[in-house]
């Protein structure tokens, strides 16, 4: 009987605790951010992120555009693909194909970025792993929750284990 009861308890006490479907991220979400630098600068940008669905599975797409003093205007763009991985909330990175022409993940060791994606409660997260030239490794991490009105992203940057960038921002689901 206690068991049944947890199960019950957990089961209807917890919803927050339960996965959401990936198609409930779809949509354009923009919003901005100031960059701050440890000398103080401060840098605006303008970000984007699109989640689509795609035949396989879904894309996120994101776009950062800074815009310097003197007028000149950067803009980064992603696009990554994600498929099933055969785990519940886990999927893979299709980034590139194999002679076979499947979607297939790139080679950390050859410079490139090992991705995947997680969808645990109401968070979206992107994983991105590089190996650098000289061994040193990066982890960059995207987390996108649902909100009332779009997405709350929290980008984070490790460099051996050691923090070198967070962003903090709301996204307006337009």
């Amino acid at each position: 009987m206690r068991l049944l009861w947890l199960i019950c308890a957990v089961v209807f006490l917890a919803p927050g605790a339960m996965a959401h479907e990936i198609s409930e991220f779809y949509g354009r979400y923009t919003g901005s951010v100031d960059v701050i630098y440890a000398g103080g600068d401060v840098d605006p940008r303008d970000m984007s992120v699109e989640i689509t669905e795609t035949r396989k599975g879904f894309m996120v797409k994101w776009s950062s555009i800074t815009e310097k003093d003197d007028g000149r205007r950067k803009e980064k763009t992603y696009e990554i693909e994600f498929t099933g991985s055969g785990r519940d909330g886990i999927f893979a990175a299709a980034m590139q194909r194999n002679v076979f022409g499947h979607a297939v993940q790139h080679d950390p060791m050859k410079g490139r970025p090992y991705v995947w994606a997680r969808i645990i409660g109401e968070t979206l997260t992107v994983f991105s792993m590089f190996i650098h030239q000289n061994g040193d490794y990066e982890m960059q991490q995207y987390d996108r929750s649902l909100t009332d009105t779009g997405l709350h992203l929290v980008f984070t940057a490790h460099r051996n284990g050691q923090p070198i960038r967070e962003l903090v921002t709301d996204l307006i689901r337009e």
